[in-house]
């Protein structure tokens, strides 16, 4: 991945966002062509992990969606070597602590701390008022800008 890329995966997502994907699709289909996945497949795929799974406001959306693209760009699936876990949990934890580095935290109830969100599960209508009282679009920009930097820090080791 290139600077140039990162930059291509955070506006992306920044677009789905605004498009109405919740913050764990907006970033994993931004990276759909990358991983091989049509939109459709990459959208029902990581439709389950918005507002920090289902709105239960555990771990933030952006990253959880980051996480599962860097699984599919990067995990392992030969469970009899145990060097290939270890290797790929290390960027899972690179990827979660250069999230949490930039914001603060990891976790969707403490991004969201300060800001007056509805009760329950349903989703909040996006409105200019959602957009302008809610990190979640920078976020999902940074989660994917913080996937491009680790994919690009695993390229060159």
């Amino acid at each position: 991945m290139t600077a140039g890329a990162s930059m291509d995966h955070a506006e992306l997502a920044r677009n789905l966002f605004r498009m109405g994907y919740n913050c764990a699709q907006a970033v994993f289909c931004a990276f759909a062509e990358d991983m091989g996945l049509d939109m459709e497949t990459a959208a029902r795929l990581s439709s389950s992990f918005g507002g920090g799974l289902g709105r239960l406001r555990e771990l933030c959306g952006a990253l959880s969606g980051a996480e599962l693209a860097l699984g599919m760009l990067k995990g392992y699936s030969d469970v009899t070597d145990p060097a290939l876990k270890s290797a790929h949990y290390a960027r899972v934890r690179a990827l979660a602590e250069a999230f949490q580095e930039q914001n603060g935290s990891y976790s969707c109830r403490e991004l969201l701390r300060d800001v007056q969100t509805t009760p329950g599960g349903e989703p909040e209508p996006r409105t200019p008022e959602f957009y302008a009282r809610r990190p979640c679009l920078r976020l999902v920009g940074e989660a994917a800008a913080c996937l491009d930097r680790v994919l690009e820090e695993t390229e060159t080791k």
